[in-house]
């Protein structure tokens, strides 16, 4: 099973991305998903989460700047990342989790904000 990220890229400070991550269609609608992102020497941290009943949870540090969404149809999550700050730099993973799949991560997407 693979999850394929995209959407990464450089942005100036203040600037929005949207990431995708596309699961295959024969377990997208039974896991829940999630962005994670990874500064190199530090662990992997949460940046948000969508359940398959469409609720969401957000990290602190992106709260009111970022929407995660997902679209059953196209078996893809999105985040949406508004007002990006340097901070925001690091390697975005996403992640599916189900209790018959276990965790399931995606190759990383860079994620460069420039100051």
């Amino acid at each position: 099973v693979q999850l394929q990220a995209s959407g990464g890229g450089l942005v100036q400070a203040g600037g929005s991305l949207r990431l995708s991550c596309a699961a295959p269609r024969s377990i997208f609608s039974r896991v829940d998903m999630g962005w994670y992102r990874q500064v190199p020497g530090h662990q992997r941290e949460l940046v948000a989460t969508i359940t398959t009943a469409g609720n969401s949870y957000y990290a602190d540090s992106v709260e009111g700047r970022s929407t995660i969404s997902r679209d059953n149809a196209k078996n893809t999550v999105y985040l949406q990342m508004n007002s990006l700050k340097p901070e925001d730099t690091a390697v975005y993973y996403c992640r599916a989790w189900s209790i018959r799949t276990g965790i399931i991560w995606g190759q990383g997407t860079q994620v460069t904000v420039s100051s």
